[in-house]
């Protein structure tokens, strides 16, 4: 997506990249919009901060509101015996949609998931995430992992979700898928 300066319509909650706090920006502020992926916009403000807005409050930067999770509504249903399978594809499809707020790069071909684990669970699936961040002291790393259990919650079959923050091994660039890498000029 190529930049665009946008008013904001209405005061709006964001969260500043990559320390992970709360800021309000407020109606008529003017803001550029720097990244538009995965349900989610990253925009600048006049003060310089780079802040995250979700998908709900598309409104507030005059765009349309982005649904929340990617799940098929077509998948199996909670107590109808989930396939594990099935749902894992799901599940991985669901975190390809969590992007890191400062580059245009899911936290999959980032190498940011560690571990993901499916256990079967009266009638649906458990989900368990290892997820780490590019750097110890990202901020983000709440607001990612908060992401991603509410986009795999919404999966229809999985009955409860839980990810994990991470530091051991620490990330390096060599977790990256090749397109990541390629993406980045690292390739």
């Amino acid at each position: 997506m190529s930049r665009e300066t946008v008013i904001v319509t209405r005061d709006v909650e964001a969260v500043v990249v990559p320390a992970g706090d709360r800021i309000l920006i407020p109606e008529g502020v003017e803001v550029t919009i720097t990244q538009s992926l995965g349900g989610t916009f990253t925009v600048i403000t006049p003060h310089g901060y780079m802040a995250r807005l979700d998908g709900k409050d598309a409104d507030a930067l005059g765009k349309e509101p982005v649904p929340g999770a990617a799940a098929s509504a077509t998948g199996p249903k909670p107590g109808a015996g989930s396939d594990v399978g099935e749902v894992e594809t799901q599940v991985w499809d669901a975190l390809r949609q969590v992007y890191d707020p400062e580059i245009p790069i899911n936290i999959v071909d980032l190498g940011l998931i560690y571990e993901c684990k499916l256990v079967s669970d009266d009638g649906g699936v458990k989900v368990e995430i290892q997820m780490t961040m590019t750097a110890p002291g990202c901020g983000m790393g709440d607001v990612l992992r908060a992401e991603a259990e509410s986009r795999i919650r919404d999966i229809p079959g999985v009955t409860g979700v839980q990810a994990e923050i991470v530091w051991d091994p620490p990330w390096d660039q060599s977790r990256m898928s090749e397109a990541a890498r390629l993406e980045l000029g690292f390739g």
